[in-house]
């Protein structure tokens, strides 16, 4: 399989004959205010927004670093973009809202949604909702997209439902805000590192590790880690 980062959260791939897209987000640098806070895009897109795309798999709609203002335009010409129940009731439009462990079928292929934790224990009144997503397609490898997720038992679970899976698209950064001061909302590097040894892939995307300024870990980290754990041949 091909890859292709545009930053942030944002990757693309074919699978089962259809584009797919993760969390969208082409904006160029600039200022996202959430009440008080705000959050900073620090780079531009690697790349201009795809042309088409059969797929979104979107973890969530609250948070622009995951769905930004070309983001949202971007959705209104694609034709299933799967998401949680939430932001498929605000989104309106292709939108739809998956529960945790539920199935939809496009094409040749299977869309499991999968849980993730945005953030420590109990926290999710103030993250809000997000999913992370399994497909499975005949011939194709099994795919993990983890979505903004901060857990490894939930990763444990996934694991334990998914036993084969081959490739994962971990969504790290280490981010932080003044929501939960020095809490991680999303995996550190270690954990990503920890969250291939249970799915036990043997491929690893990087996504969700720039060019946000409340990622307080970038790509050199996840590269050192994987590195110090001789994982490092598991990077795409």
């Amino acid at each position: 399989m091909k890859f292709e980062r545009f930053g942030g959260p944002t990757v693309s791939f074919t699978y089962g004959g259809l584009r797919f897209v993760t969390d969208p987000t082409f904006d160029e640098p600039g200022e996202y205010p959430i009440g008080e806070r705000k959050l900073v895009k620090t780079a531009a897109p690697l790349a201009p927004a795809p042309s088409r795309s059969d797929v979104v798999l979107l973890s969530h709609d609250q948070h622009p670093d995951n769905l930004d203002h070309s983001g949202r335009t971007f959705l209104s010409s694609v034709p299933v973009v799967l998401t949680t129940p939430t932001a498929a009731g605000r989104l309106g439009g292709t939108a739809r809202g998956l529960e945790p462990w539920a199935d939809a079928t496009v094409g040749a292929v299977t869309v499991t949604a999968v849980p993730a934790q945005h953030g420590p224990d109990g926290t999710e009144h103030l993250t809000g909702p997000v999913t992370g997503f399994v497909l499975a397609a005949a011939g194709e490898p099994t795919v993990y997209v983890s979505g903004d997720n901060a857990s490894l038992r939930v990763v444990r679970e996934v694991a334990d439902r998914f036993p084969g899976v081959d490739v994962a698209v971990l969504f790290g950064g280490a981010a932080r805000t003044a929501l939960l001061g020095e809490a991680n909302l999303t995996l550190d590097a270690a954990g990503m590192v920890e969250a291939a040894r249970i799915l036990g892939v043997r491929e690893v995307v990087a996504a969700h590790v720039d060019s946000w300024g409340h990622f307080t870990e970038g790509p050199d980290d996840v590269r050192a880690a994987f590195d110090r754990a001789d994982l490092g041949g598991l990077l795409l």
